[in-house]
């Protein structure tokens, strides 16, 4: 099992009133790894990435799919290692282009699972 399906299991288990639809999207390349639903109704994607570095790759396509659809979209990134100081940090899809650009230097609009999971739980609300 990779990190990211790893991740997946980790936010189906400890965001169990979250609706979660794992797409896997070979046909519409960069289409996000998640599309969630909470408890207010309200629909957003959310892409999976598993860094070990500071550095996060992304694809074209992915770039292209958060750049066409700036709303509702985020970019969920667990750092691995023993430097890793905020595991777990949540970016709007909208600043894909300076997450690319910086990297893990860029402030998150959330640190921590806890965190991550309270902002995600008050959209539309």
């Amino acid at each position: 099992m990779g990190p990211e399906s790893k991740l997946y299991k980790k936010l189906t288990k400890e965001w169990s009133n979250f609706s979660f639809t794992r797409l896997e999207n070979l046909s519409l390349l960069g289409t996000p790894d998640l599309l969630v639903c909470n408890n207010n109704g309200h629909f957003f994607t959310v892409e999976l990435k598993v860094t070990k570095g500071k550095k996060i790759l992304f694809s074209p396509f992915q770039i292209a799919f958060h750049i066409k659809h700036p709303k509702n979209t985020f970019i969920m990134i667990q750092a691995l290692g023993p430097r890793a100081t905020n595991r777990f940090q949540l970016f709007r899809g909208s600043r894909i282009l300076e997450l690319e650009a910086c990297g893990l230097k860029l402030d998150a609009c959330c640190l921590g699972l806890a965190a991550c999971y309270s902002f995600l739980s008050e959209l539309g609300a």
